[in-house]
């Protein structure tokens, strides 16, 4: 259980009482739960909130609440990653920009197009929505458990995901995503778009990360869980097509 809290300390603000501890392999395989909690709070204050404002209204709502709840470290990613890896430079050099708390034309971009297409996914949600919404934030946070298994922490002087990248991470770390994978079984066919999108969209950023610098970092991890949570949901609110 202390692992667990200390897993929601580490990428939510959440409060959670005192873990105690600080050991971040232990607390890998909790990240899909974390996700699951977040898509279950998040699908609360929704309930509350299409009570009381227009779908789009509270689709909007919903992604500033789910910011708020991560303390928009995920997004910091996203836009730290996007001002180092967008562009023609080296991977030294992208390494540097990414460590730079400042926020650059590119990372700004990358956030506001981001929030709007996660809007737009959410705002498009129509059958399944509740489920949806709990589902998919879990994907994305166990999205970030492949690019630990497959690519090798960019930073050996140091930095937020070092501890993460003592060893290879075990397959049997990827136990929380039975969760999800569980729940999208109710969904119906969407469950076959939902799994081949989380599938599809990791293996082309691990792919992405491998070949532009050959490593991964906090920021990149970050930005993989907001692109996953984006992509993911804009997929699933096709009607038309699911």
């Amino acid at each position: 259980m202390r692992h667990f809290i200390s897993a929601i300390q580490f990428i939510t603000i959440i409060p959670a009482g005192r873990a105690d501890t600080f050991e971040p392999p232990k607390m890998i395989p909790y990240f899909p739960i974390v996700g699951l909690l977040l898509g279950i709070l998040t699908a609360l204050f929704d309930q509350f909130a299409t009570a009381l404002w227009s779908r789009p209204v509270a689709s909007l709502l919903d992604i500033l609440f789910l910011a708020v709840l991560t303390g928009a470290f995920h997004l910091d990613g996203l836009g730290d990653s996007a001002d180092g890896l967008l562009g023609q430079r080296s991977k030294e050099k992208a390494l540097t920009i990414m460590k730079d708390s400042r926020l650059g034309t590119m990372g700004l971009v990358a956030i506001v197009f981001g929030l709007a297409l996660k809007w737009a996914g959410i705002a498009g949600l129509d059958t399944n929505r509740t489920l949806l919404l709990i589902i998919v934030p879990s994907y994305a946070r166990g999205s970030m458990l492949f690019g630990m298994r497959f690519l090798e922490y960019g930073r050996p002087e140091g930095g937020t995901g070092m501890h993460f990248f003592k060893s290879k991470l075990e397959w049997s770390a990827f136990w929380g995503l039975a969760a999800p994978v569980v729940l999208s079984v109710f969904l119906g066919w969407t469950v076959f778009w939902l799994n081949l999108g989380f599938v599809a969209l990791t293996a082309v950023l691990v792919w992405y990360y491998k070949r532009r610098v050959g490593c991964i970092t906090g920021d990149m991890l970050g930005a993989m869980a907001e692109i996953l949570e984006s992509g993911l949901f804009l997929l699933v609110s096709m009607g038309g097509v699911l």
